[in-house]
């Protein structure tokens, strides 16, 4: 028997190929299907089994592509209703892979129809469990994703969460390892560990949600300090029902070289996404491009930042990473892809056209000016990453709500904008100049850079202070 985590970090997501005796299953296989048609080629196996832990909300999942490369079954837990050839199990079903068996345990909550898969060895013992977004390291499945689709209240789907845990989780074996779809960085849940593998049994020890006395205080704690979830989840979870455009030809349409003229022509209705890293973005860009770099949290921002999976998008890139590029904007949905600038943002430059900068400057130059300035600063971190420590006086204005503070920002006064390292802030200095709000200065490195400042007294750093509004 052999298991292997296949774990993306871009989107902290974890699918899972698991071998015996000559078959295969792969459980929550990601959009793009080659890494895996390789693996099996490689193993000389022949992929029997699709599993499918829930319809995802944050990626598009790999299994229609999949089953039609392999022949393989695809497989959902109870409730599952989707447009396509699938099996859906009943509870506690088992499946023979091999020598050995995965039973179903259908645990809603997170959505109706989340499943958790039990492998059985050879002696069929419980060895693993597959948890998907039902059990997180460290945290649960958020409960408020499928509310409207369920027609409840997120504080209903807790408490079936809660005893879906309660009644098939924590009766499992404290060896079982526990196996998660998701990690610390994912929008699914909210208090996740950095580590992707763990034992059930120390789980129960230190999981915060597997602690509460009573389902009144795990539904109190589980439903507390939930973010807003990201524009583009309900996108995601109608295409992994509905069925989508094959990756391939996904990838064929958007590697499309386009001239200089082709981007000015499409980018009165596309978007121009430039995935070059912030400093080279603030260097020299398209005016009007919107910077997310590649070698970041790339996929999320993209689906929270531009939201609509339908928009189309001109891609401005470094040099050979066009196919990553969009394979990672398939992976949240985004398919629209025209194609890219063909040589770069050089030939942008060699046409004769003007580069937009960005007003970039070090954290010592800011620590040094902010002493005898009146200008605002403007901390794009998240709220917690705010009321841990923070510049004195800075206002609290996290990326992900970009759009609903940006009209309060007066172009007539200047102000100092920056994140934790540079990334985040770029993001919102590009949204930021695509609106004519120009009078700004960047941080280069972030609060990491300011921080180290001989000026961070406790008169220029803050600790746990109250968010302003």
């Amino acid at each position: 028997m052999e298991i292997e985590q296949i774990y993306t970090g871009c989107l902290a997501q974890g699918a899972y190929y698991i071998v015996s005796n000559g078959e295969a299953a792969i459980i929550d296989p990601l959009r793009e299907t080659q890494p895996y048609l390789d693996r099996l080629s490689r193993a000389g196996v022949k992929l029997k089994y699709i599993f499918e832990t829930h319809f995802h909300a944050d990626f598009v999942s790999g299994h229609l592509d999949l089953s039609k490369q392999t022949g393989a079954e695809i497989i959902y837990g109870p409730n599952a209703k989707c447009d396509f050839e699938a099996r859906i199990a009943m509870d506690e079903e088992v499946f023979t892979l091999g020598n050995i068996q995965i039973k179903v345990l259908h645990t809603p909550g997170h959505t109706l129809e989340s499943s958790c898969f039990l492998l059985l060895d050879e002696n069929g013992k419980e060895n693993a469990l597959f948890s998907g977004d039902t059990l997180f390291l460290g945290d649960v499945g958020r409960p408020d994703l499928a509310q409207k689709a369920a027609d409840m209240t997120q504080e209903a789907l807790a408490g079936m969460l809660y005893d879906s845990l309660m009644t098939k989780i924590m009766p499992l074996s404290d060896e079982v390892i526990v196996y998660p779809g998701h990690g610390a960085g994912s929008a699914c849940g909210k208090n996740m560990m950095k580590e992707t593998v763990d034992t059930l049994g120390n789980q129960k020890k230190m999981n915060y949600a597997l602690n509460q006395s009573s389902k009144e205080d795990f539904i109190a704690a589980v439903t507390d300090g939930l973010l807003p979830p990201p524009a583009y989840f309900g996108a995601n979870v109608h295409l992994n029902k509905k069925g989508y455009t094959f990756f391939e030809d996904v990838k064929l349409r958007g590697l499309q070289p386009l001239t200089v003229s082709n981007v000015e022509k499409l980018a009165k209705d596309a978007i121009v996404l430039d995935t070059r890293d912030s400093g080279a973005y603030a260097e020299g860009h398209i005016p009007g491009s919107l910077n997310i770099g590649i070698k970041g949290d790339f996929a999320p921002w993209v689906g929270a930042i531009i939201g609509d999976v339908n928009q189309s998008i001109v891609l401005v890139t470094d040099p050979g990473l066009e196919e990553e590029v969009i394979t990672r904007l398939s992976r949240v949905g985004f398919d629209s892809i025209l194609g890219y600038l063909s040589g770069g943002i050089q030939a942008w430059e060699q046409a004769g056209h003007t580069l937009a900068v960005v007003n970039r400057i070090t954290a010592h130059t800011f620590a040094t000016q902010l002493k005898n300035s009146i200008s605002k600063v403007v901390d794009v971190r998240k709220e917690t990453e705010y009321a841990a420590e923070h510049v004195a006086d800075a206002y609290s204005k996290p990326l992900s709500a970009i759009y609903t503070w940006i009209s309060d920002i007066n172009n007539d006064e200047h102000f100092y904008l920056h994140c934790a390292g540079g990334y985040r802030s770029m993001i919102a200095a590009s949204i930021l100049q695509s609106k004519g709000i120009t009078n700004f200065s960047e941080v280069a490195g972030g609060y990491n850079a300011i921080a180290k400042e001989d000026v961070a007294t406790t008169d220029f750093i803050c600790q746990s202070k109250v968010l302003k509004a």
